[in-house]
């Protein structure tokens, strides 16, 4: 499947215009992150010129976690997230995605799961911490993975979220749009061999997705409370902590 993904981009220019409105996409994003997955954490740690490892540790910080919290990372893909808040001490860290290629390549000693964001397979109230790290704008439906999120946190849990955001000042706007509009695609293209489109839909997926206080709004709107949005390298990062009343 993942070579004929590589023949048949997933991405046309056509859907990248809108790509959170198309129809069918969580199956072309699950196409796309079995297209991408072996060289998906060296591409990402390049083009972040390292920052992902900060960015992961900084959210596990802010989500001020002890030695009995177990822990759900949604759309975990090869597992990074999920590592980093075990590095903690949690009793229980799971990991889940609906991307097999990708579950494939997770390692570290935790449970991996392949399920969907949007109709996790875990009961009620069986997690304190649920996290996504850069995954929530790839949901088909963005409130239903929220509402799902919250349905799996027990009372004071809290939904740990990290998510790339447009800066708000200006001049870092325009070099950052430059770089990720421009440089990024070709060379992250080049370096994973990829041809599904991944790398063109990601810095689109960004620029068409909600800014701060629309995640906060829609955040509240799916039951959480105490909901706060943390700046990271120059606003380039969101990680958003909200609570399960």
């Amino acid at each position: 499947m993942i070579d004929a993904v590589n023949e048949n981009p997933v991405w046309t220019s056509d859907l990248l215009h809108s790509p959170h409105e198309a129809a069918d996409k969580a199956p072309r994003v699950r196409r796309m992150f079995n297209a991408i997955a072996p060289r998906y954490e060296l591409v990402n740690t390049l083009f972040s010129a390292g920052r992902y490892a900060y960015w992961r540790r900084k959210a596990v910080q802010l989500s001020y976690g002890s030695v009995s919290d177990e822990v759900l990372d949604i759309a975990c893909g090869t597992g990074d997230f999920a590592r980093a808040f075990a590095q903690a001490g949690p009793r229980r860290v799971v990991g889940c995605d609906f991307a097999h290629a990708m579950l494939m390549r997770a390692v570290g000693g935790m449970k991996w799961v392949e399920a969907d964001a949007l109709r996790l397979p875990f009961e009620d109230g069986s997690f304190t911490i649920a996290s996504c790290a850069f995954g929530i704008r790839n949901f088909a439906d963005f409130d239903a993975g929220l509402r799902e999120m919250h349905r799996v946190l027990r009372s004071g849990g809290r939904a740990i979220i990290l998510e790339f955001m447009r800066p708000t000042n200006a001049v870092i706007r325009r070099v950052y749009e430059f770089f990720s509009n421009r440089v990024m695609p070709v060379a992250a293209t080049w370096v994973s061999g990829d041809r599904s489109g991944a790398y063109r839909y990601f810095p689109r997926s960004v620029v068409t997705f909600l800014d701060a206080d629309q995640m906060c709004a829609r955040l509240q709107a799916a039951g959480f409370v105490q909901t706060t949005a943390t700046s990271l390298t120059w606003g380039v990062v969101k990680v958003y902590v909200a609570t399960r009343s």
